[in-house]
């Protein structure tokens, strides 16, 4: 019982300081803007991959024209991954001598694989003429200043990869209000630890870096026949060739939209996905901070099973839910502001018990079960 309690309690306090970090990590992380009469002078080469998208990506790419980027100085490469629908013809009626539409099969000659997204990126990217690649998701928007912003970063500072914010969109639902929240969470902690260094993450959807780095980590190779981990393990081949040369961008005016999943079958296999990645951390200060995460959300199911056999069990587990919600509410309060969540922040204490449930869920079957992504069930 002792032992136990002292575990619990480690757990608890490990915890603590994680978030309180977190949210240091946060406010320290500076805010960037474009100097002022700022003129931008390099191409950019924009790689979208998209499958089954006909109801996207028409505003994604028109967001992105909306930008006022010089139009001689940038492209979009849309790559169609096998869509049965209407995306390849949408997107080639914009007509427009700087997007093109590349089709995956193609490049494939009939080949199956288990990546089929990092071999579109691979094929965009040879396909295209830019010093800088963007990428982002067909089911995402962008903000008028978000190529001007990212490029000011890149030519003021000269980093190999620009990590930027990526949002959920939400309808009011209870499912999208949910996506919302742990996601703007997991944000936070990508900007609190990249300034920390207590490990760095990345989200494909609003990701920037140099071609020549792309080559000189040899892209995808060697990871190319993992499902998952287009932006997270091409960006640790760029760490360990180019330490001290990521940067994350904290500007609201590059803060990328991107739609929830609609259904929560969508949501879990979209976790499922994310937590599969696991497995192929290298950096150990990360693989801690998962566990100490993960161990800490198991720890509320066992004192919820023990607590059928004594009660005070489950007063202990209430108490380090009080706790628990209290710290992350402290550190989620800037990040709300920066991501204009504050409203749907007041959910937040009532869907803790549904947050617990879907880590230690999704944490399990991505180590250990298969996810089904775009029609394709995926090990």
């Amino acid at each position: 019982m002792i032992v136990s309690l002292i575990i619990l309690l480690s757990l608890l306090l490990g915890y603590l300081v994680l978030m309180l970090l977190y949210r240091k990590g946060w406010r320290r992380q500076p805010v960037f803007s474009a100097p002022e009469g700022f003129k931008p002078a390099t191409f950019i080469s924009i790689i979208i991959p998209a499958r089954n998208e006909e109801g996207n990506i028409g505003e994604c790419l028109a967001s992105i024209l909306s930008c006022g980027y010089p139009e001689e100085l940038y492209e979009i490469l849309v790559i169609d991954d096998h869509s049965t629908d209407r995306t390849y013809e949408i997107v080639t009626a914009f007509e427009k001598s700087h997007i093109k539409c590349l089709k995956l099969k193609d490049y494939l000659d009939g080949q199956e694989l288990n990546s089929y997204k990092k071999r579109a990126i691979e094929i965009g990217i040879n396909n295209s003429k830019g010093d800088l690649i963007l990428t982002t998701d067909a089911d995402c928007t962008v903000k008028k200043d978000w190529l001007k912003t990212i490029t000011a970063l890149y030519e003021t500072a000269s980093p190999v990869m620009i990590i930027g914010s990526v949002k959920f969109t939400t309808d009011r639902s209870l499912l999208a209000i949910f996506q919302s929240l742990d996601f703007m969470s997991m944000q936070g902690i990508t900007a609190a630890a990249h300034q920390l260094k207590l490990g760095n993450m990345c989200n494909g959807a609003n990701l920037a870096f140099s071609r020549k780095a792309f080559y000189e980590v040899e892209g995808y190779k060697n990871i190319d026949y993992l499902a998952s981990g287009d932006d997270y393990l091409l960006m640790t081949k760029m760490q360990k060739r180019f330490p001290g040369r990521l940067a994350y961008l904290k500007a609201q005016e590059t803060i990328v939209s991107t739609l929830p999943q609609a259904t929560w079958r969508g949501f879990l296999n979209q976790r499922i996905r994310w937590a599969s990645k696991m497995g192929k951390y290298d950096d150990k200060t990360i693989v801690a901070v998962l566990m100490l995460v993960y161990l800490f959300n198991l720890s509320f199911l066992g004192l919820f099973i023990a607590g059928f056999f004594e009660v005070y069990f489950w007063i202990f587990c209430a108490a380090m839910l009080l706790v628990k919600t209290a710290v992350e509410l402290f550190y989620l309060g800037d990040v709300a502001a920066y991501f204009d969540k504050e409203k749907e922040l007041r959910y937040f204490p009532f869907l803790q018990p549904l947050h617990i449930a879907y880590i230690i869920l999704a944490g399990f079957l991505g180590f250990f079960g298969k996810y089904n992504w775009k029609g394709r069930e995926v090990k």
